[in-house]
């Protein structure tokens, strides 16, 4: 157990993702992180509002860094590269630190989003990414909507060992990817009312 003393809402909330990575974000409660620092759930509240505060700061780290990895791996590269870069980043993230990719997948209050400067970086190389393919809104929302939905799906089947099939699925993975680009390089553009 960790000394009583030092516990700071930084170290909290690193515990948390460190925990939610171990047991699953959904697991992570107060008095668990209580007991690691060796405390009664009751001190937790000097740095801490409630367990949905607590995720939502761990949610806040871990889409901090997420998008500091997928930052490193696009910076430099565009079409197809950066796409690749973006997604394989992406889905290291999702494998390696399972409970704080859980966390970036609550909703979280707008006012924090609007505040976050992990959410802007997010938005800035999402987006700047996919201008490289010539879209603009409203196609821009609805294209990240898509990679996010494919990558998450594939993320979270693979995370489960819902590929049975013999096929590898690191091939797989290349496939969805080279798929993607097509897509994105042929994007129908939306009708303008």
């Amino acid at each position: 157990m960790m000394a009583r003393a030092g516990i700071t809402a930084d170290r909290l909330v690193e515990a948390a993702a460190d925990l939610a990575d171990e047991v699953g974000f959904e697991s992570v409660t107060l008095s668990a992180l209580a007991r690691r620092f060796g405390v009664k759930d009751a001190s937790l509240y000097s740095h801490v509002k409630s367990l949905h505060d607590l995720r939502t700061r761990v949610a806040l780290l871990a889409g901090g860094e997420m998008i500091d990895r997928i930052s490193t791996a696009v910076a430099g590269r565009a079409g197809k590269d950066a796409l690749a870069a973006f997604a394989d980043a992406y889905r290291e993230y999702a494998l390696e630190r399972p409970g704080r990719y859980a966390a970036t997948q609550i909703r979280i209050d707008q006012s924090l989003v609007a505040a976050s400067p992990a959410f802007a970086r997010t938005a800035e190389v999402t987006y700047g990414m996919l201008r490289a393919y010539g879209l603009d809104e409203p196609d821009l929302t609805d294209a990240v909507r898509l990679l996010r939905s494919t990558f998450h799906g594939y993320c979270a089947l693979e995370a489960s060992g819902g590929f049975g099939a013999p096929r590898d699925v690191q091939t797989s993975w290349n496939r969805t990817i080279d798929a993607l680009h097509v897509l994105l390089e042929n994007w129908p553009k939306a009708s303008t009312p």
